[in-house]
């Protein structure tokens, strides 16, 4: 009986946190766009204009640091090859 007196007070406790997030998160607006970030990913086009503009670089030399940094051999030769560092 004792256990009731600890168990109800602390289920009402995380009952209203849950009510509370569910307003938190409908107030400012988690559930407007539900399928936008899953279809983001598909309609992202593949132009180095975009990162060459962020960088500051010609969108030549953006597509040459991307595929040096895609080769991790170079970065770190010794634990690609199974040794210690």
């Amino acid at each position: 009986m004792s256990s009731l007196a600890f168990l109800i007070p602390l289920a009402l406790v995380f009952g209203g946190a849950a009510l509370a997030a569910l307003f938190w998160s409908l107030r400012s607006s988690q559930y407007d766009d539900l399928d936008g970030a899953a279809e983001r990913i598909f309609l992202d086009p593949d132009d180095d204009r975009a990162d060459a503009d962020t960088l500051g670089l010609p969108p030549g030399q953006v597509a040459q640091s991307a595929k040096a940094v895609s080769q991790p051999g170079e970065i770190w030769p010794a634990v690609q090859k199974g040794q210690d560092p």
